[in-house]
């Protein structure tokens, strides 16, 4: 595995994971809307968050994340790659390497709220909608300081 930076040429494989990766685990997020993000992704959030990607051998993408200041904005990893250590990979990465503290989770996925709580965070509040003022609820994690 090979944590790298990505660039704007990264784009079309970065959003082919992230929409493998939500119809895997948002079954939750209905058509139109994942549509709506797909767009608000590729045109708004990839262009202001620094991007990482992680890779195989032969340099094949399994997964990304974004970063903006200490808040992990978006991780997500390819459904074939899923409980493979990549994900816990780039999370240690943003950590450690990025100095990311934060991380909003879609109540609705379980998994992945758990899956940041092992990571050492803790929901510090709750919204009852997402930025875009839809019915998807978020967690808002921080780093627990006691870890």
């Amino acid at each position: 595995m090979n944590i790298t930076h990505g660039t704007k040429h990264d784009y079309e494989v970065i959003i082919n994971v992230w929409e493998a990766s939500v119809r895997a685990t948002h079954a939750f997020v209905r058509e139109e809307y994942l549509q709506e993000l797909r767009v608000l992704i590729l045109d708004s959030a990839l262009p202001v968050v620094d991007i990482y990607l992680i890779k195989d051998e032969i340099g094949n993408v399994m997964g990304f994340m974004g970063i903006s200041g200490e808040m992990l904005e978006m991780l997500f990893v390819a459904p074939e790659h899923l409980r493979k250590g990549l994900g816990k990979a780039l999370a240690t990465y943003a950590v450690e390497e990025c100095g990311v503290t934060k991380v909003d989770v879609n109540e609705q996925n379980p998994e992945a709220h758990k899956f940041y709580l092992a990571q050492g965070f803790k929901v510090v509040r709750r919204s009852a909608t997402d930025s875009m003022g839809k019915p998807y609820p978020i967690l808002h994690m921080e780093l627990d300081k006691a870890c």
